[in-house]
């Protein structure tokens, strides 16, 4: 995803001499194409990303469009005061682009996991805030990105993730993305764990259950209408997120179906309410809080059994 960033924005750049890069001091083996053909809209602010949202601002306020580049907990939670005050309440058009979302930095340990920026980032009135799910789709968000006049957080993966698109899709803010059709269960996945939820759904239509896999990349705004649709058709609604369980898709999900008394029940995977103790890589730590493609598929047989059948 990191790649496919990089390469829509590069042509981006090389379009609009308005758009500008940040980045605080990543992007190594990535940005140097950027740096050597575009000098002059490429800044490397330093380990400073607190200084670099501040510095965005400005250049926004100069009629700039800027993407300001670092990994997860640093451009959301060392950064939120002045993503806070300087970019979101001004609604200046700065996109945020936080790399490696998740466990993306497993054997990092906690200080490098990013299981609670979508829910800080959430709270903050004028921020859209989008988890691409795959490759394909964070180019499409670029191509969003760089026409919109609002500030946005946009959470990309690190590196290898699968597509779940076939082609580049059209993204629009509001809008999920319906990947397979279903009856029973709908599972709702933010960001590449997509690609897990497809795979749970390929194990639980081997059983004769049929599942609705919803690419549910927008987490603000949400598709109020996707989610309603499915609460009505589906006995079950599963949120799946490489995040906590408190404040990011599921929440938005609870939120909607809080209003509507006929909605499915809903059940939220992620990580529960704790720092972890556990350090790892991705596909490990995925695996240890059940956000592999057989764990998902196992909790959604758990609580359908719960439930009987509509009439």
């Amino acid at each position: 995803m990191r790649i496919a960033f990089q390469k829509t924005l590069q042509r981006a750049l090389g379009a609009n001499s308005e758009i500008m890069l940040l980045t605080g001091d990543l992007g190594y083996s990535v940005f140097e194409p950027i740096r050597d053909e575009f000098p002059d809209q490429y800044v490397n602010c330093g380990v400073a990303e607190q200084g670099m949202m501040s510095i965005a601002a400005g250049l926004a306020l100069s009629g700039k469009t800027v993407f300001a580049y670092s990994i997860v907990p640093f451009a959301s939670m060392r950064a939120f005061e002045q993503v806070r005050d300087d970019i979101a309440y001004q609604n200046l058009s700065v996109k945020v682009v936080g790399v490696g979302q998740g466990f993306s930095y497993g054997h990092m340990g906690v200080t490098h996991y990013a299981l609670e920026d979508v829910a800080i980032m959430r709270a903050l009135p004028n921020l859209t805030v989008v988890c691409p799910a795959d490759p394909l789709e964070t180019e499409a968000v670029m191509d969003f990105a760089v026409q919109y006049s609002g500030p946005m957080y946009i959470r990309l993966g690190k590196a290898g993730e699968k597509n779940v698109f076939a082609a580049k899709p059209d993204f629009i803010p509001g809008r999920f993305a319906i990947l397979e059709e279903g009856q029973d269960v709908a599972i709702f996945a933010a960001g590449p764990i997509a690609a897990h939820a497809l795979a749970a759904g390929t194990i639980l239509r081997a059983e004769g259950i049929s599942c609705r896999i919803i690419a549910a990349s927008s987490v603000k705004p949400v598709d109020k209408e996707t989610i309603a649709r499915a609460a009505a058709d589906c006995r079950l609604l599963i949120s799946v997120e490489e995040h906590s369980v408190i404040g990011g898709l599921g929440s938005a999900l609870a939120e909607v179906l809080a209003e509507d008394v006929s909605a499915a029940p809903l059940v939220r995977l992620g990580v529960p309410d704790e720092f972890p103790k556990t350090i790892g890589s991705q596909d490990y730590l995925r695996d240890h809080y059940g956000l592999t493609p057989s764990k998902i598929a196992e909790s959604v047989r758990h609580y359908l059994r719960k439930r009987s059948p509509r009439k």
